[in-house]
């Protein structure tokens, strides 16, 4: 297929007509709280707020801050949250079905080339022989909870290799962190931010890659209330619009480095006011530039993968039979593939 995060194609969809670049003067100071979680992963969020871009599209915009993909999904259902950037789960999907979510756009892509997310065994298990994927049969494979992007991802490596595995719940990412290194779960798969800082410090060992199983995976997802999606056309587009200028400048910094080393370098001490906030920044710096994985421009959505995503889920009866794309997925804001 054609990939999301070719350069050439996502440079076109970086000026897609349905996202636009300013807000009207009916959103002016219209106030929105967006759902993150403290990775370098959601950088275009908090580039598009810091360097004003929420601002200049009408929007008046907080951050709510959260460990798991799931609690995110409740929060734009219940109205605790109006966007957000994470995983798809069985969660989101469920909510979906009930007519509470909806998944408008695309956000963090595996994309051939660039270092993604990695499959980390733990020391105690490296050191008893799992330093290949290759060795997870019989293994424990960590995740937040059932139905998370840890256990889609987690399945469909052991479904490769052919391995059985034992998932074990851990709730956040701070506890998976804490088994790993005290040998309590053997295997776990992170982002590379996250990932290449643990084995730097070795806590943990990188035994493979993500993208080896799941070529063009959409990590993450922009979505919104059913509600939002359905009845908030310009505030919606006003939100990607502005996300996507977020994007592009994290892309053109850390990703095809473009920009020059400067901007890399600001764009690193921007980062660094959202992720490792508890490590001075000399410390916290080399992580950050190894998390830089694609955003997709234009917020386009792989919807080959989304669909990938949605069958899993359907398969370990995780969510219903009866959900379709149309349910998950509102097409009609973005470029999709």
């Amino acid at each position: 297929m054609t990939t999301l995060t070719r350069r050439g194609a996502m440079g076109l969809l970086g000026g897609a007509a349905s996202l636009p670049i300013l807000g009207s003067p009916a959103l002016a100071d219209t106030k929105m709280t967006v759902g993150a979680l403290r990775f370098t992963s959601h950088a275009a969020s908090f580039v598009a707020f810091e360097r004003g871009y929420f601002k200049d599209a009408g929007l008046d915009v907080e951050f709510k801050f959260f460990q798991a993909a799931q609690p995110m999904a409740v929060a734009i259902a219940s109205g605790d949250a109006d966007y957000a950037v994470t995983a798809i789960s069985g969660g989101l999907i469920s909510l979906a079905e009930k007519g509470a979510a909806k998944v408008i756009g695309g956000a963090l892509s595996e994309e051939p080339g660039i270092d993604g997310q990695k499959i980390l065994a733990s020391n105690a298990a490296f050191d008893a022989g799992l330093t290949s994927p290759e060795m997870l049969d019989g293994k424990r494979f960590a995740m937040t909870q059932a139905g998370s992007s840890f256990h889609y991802m987690g399945s469909k490596i052991a479904a490769a290799e052919g391995a059985e595995m034992e998932f074990v719940p851990l709730q956040k990412v701070g506890a998976i962190i804490g088994a790993m290194k005290s040998g309590q779960v053997d295997a776990w798969s992170i982002v590379p931010h996250i990932a290449k800082a643990l084995a730097g410090g070795g806590a943990v060992q990188i035994i493979g890659d993500v993208a080896d199983y799941l070529p063009d995976y959409q990590v993450t997802t922009v979505f919104t209330s059913a509600e939002n999606a359905a009845n908030e056309r310009a505030k919606t587009e006003a939100f990607l619009s502005a996300f996507a200028r977020g994007a592009d400048d994290f892309n053109a910094a850390l990703v095809d480095k473009t920009a020059g080393e400067d901007a890399a370098e600001e764009m690193v001490r921007l980062i660094h006011k959202y992720v490792y906030t508890d490590r001075p920044y000399e410390k916290a710096a080399p992580s950050i530039r190894n998390g830089a994985m694609r955003i997709n421009a234009g917020a386009a959505l792989n919807t080959t993968s989304v669909q990938d995503q949605l069958d899993w889920f359907k398969s370990e009866n995780l969510v219903k039979p009866s959900v379709t794309m149309e349910t998950l997925v509102d097409a009609s804001y973005v470029e999709t593939m």
